[in-house]
């Protein structure tokens, strides 16, 4: 596999990983790029736009952008952060101070930052919604406005899989009066200079691959296959269980290849990005990009990786760590340092900054797995660059 771009001197071992995971790992086209202290040191390339098809179709390419799944949750999180930031939106405020309807069916002591942390207790639609009508911001507000919580708001946590679109998007909504994909591109993606959509312009949709299941390598080929923890499993396996009924509150899951879903703004799901522009937003959080724009004050990335939530999810039935939005560094999010903070997608997006050393870390792919956390490739990429910094 010929690996294309760049790696400042000390960071060969990410080229190396990256070529690993296309001989051993089972990776068809995909991308990573890395910052430190504002500049980036790693921009590699590799395979096909496309994973389907005998040949996958046209070679991935440096703009080439990818749908990233949840990693799209910490870039609305940071959105709710920055209007803290300038005031506009209080954390410990209950919700419905800004969104007067979520107040139903027990919900009126909700407080912001549960919701940023996963702690709202609405990770479930008792009527899921259909795709079409995930679409659409005011259903799917009206949606979790009504729900009743499965656990009091604030005294658990459990990943909104689905329904955390809804919930961010709304609130954005509610305080700046402007839909969740225009305020994103207008203050972060527009001032970063980062290639990162909530709902892809029709303009941009050439340059999105095609994506689909990954091919999964015995370990055997020096290839790894993660087996889940039967509890996991059986969760997944059980329809009544939380963890199915918060991936199914869209039923049945959306086309990722519809240029429809991709030009709908979830926040949850479907935002779109290169690695590049994944990793130059995460730069911006903690440090200037190339000398000019950074987004996050000191105080706001402190709170960012600050630890609202932790231990035994609800949904996702593993230990998991949270700050206001974005997951915290632990077994279920291997970052690069304690001190990371960030999103994994779905199956095999990463993106995520480290403070300490500088360091911010995007990964996209056109193949998922079925894990949801933890992908073996963007770990490979992860140890690489913990490996070039010592």
């Amino acid at each position: 596999m010929d690996v294309n771009g760049t790696v400042a001197e000390g960071f060969e071992p990410v080229r190396e990983a990256f070529a690993a995971n296309f001989a051993l790992l089972g990776e068809r086209g995909a991308a990573v790029a890395v910052y430190r202290d504002g500049h980036r040191v790693v921009d590699l390339w590799a395979g096909t736009r496309d994973i389907d098809g005998d040949d996958g179709g046209a070679p991935w390419e440096p703009g080439t952008a990818q749908v990233v799944r949840s990693a799209t949750k910490g870039v609305v999180a940071a959105a709710l952060l920055l209007l803290h930031q300038r005031g506009a939106l209080d954390l410990d405020a209950p919700v419905g101070e800004y969104w007067p309807e979520f107040k139903a069916a027990g919900k009126d002591r909700t407080l912001v930052r549960h919701l940023l942390a996963h702690r709202a207790g609405v990770p479930v639609l008792d009527r899921p919604l259909t795709p079409a009508e995930a679409a659409d911001p005011d259903l799917g507000a009206a949606a979790v406005a009504a729900q009743a919580p499965v656990w009091e708001p604030g005294t658990d946590h459990g990943y909104h899989a689905q329904t955390y679109s809804w919930l961010t998007g709304e609130l954005l909504r509610r305080v700046t009066g402007r839909p969740v994909g225009a305020w994103l591109a207008d203050e972060i993606a527009g001032p970063v200079g980062a290639d990162l959509w909530l709902g892809l312009p029709e303009a941009e949709q050439g340059r999105v691959g095609r994506v689909g299941p990954a091919d999964t390598p015995e370990a055997a080929g020096g290839g790894l296959r993660t087996r889940p923890k039967r509890a996991v499993a059986e969760a997944y396996a059980d329809p009544d269980s939380l963890t199915r009924r918060a991936f199914a509150a869209i039923t049945p899951l959306p086309d990722e290849n519809d240029p429809g879903y991709r030009a709908a703004a979830l926040p949850a799901s479907n935002g779109i990005a290169t690695a590049d522009g994944l990793a130059r937003f995460y730069a911006s959080l903690i440090g200037e990009v190339d000398g000019g724009t950074r987004l996050f004050t000191p105080r706001t990335m402190e709170l960012a990786r600050t630890e609202q939530s932790a231990g035994p999810d609800r949904v996702l039935v593993v230990n998991t760590r949270f700050g206001l939005g974005h997951m915290l560094h632990g077994a279920a999010a291997p970052l690069l340092s304690p001190g990371s903070f960030g999103h994994p997608g779905r199956g095999g997006p990463l993106a995520f900054a480290d403070p300490e050393t500088g360091v911010a870390f995007g990964y996209v792919t056109n193949g998922f797995r079925q894990s949801v956390t933890a992908d073996p490739r963007a770990q490979a990429l992860v140890r690489a660059v913990r490996a070039a910094l010592a």
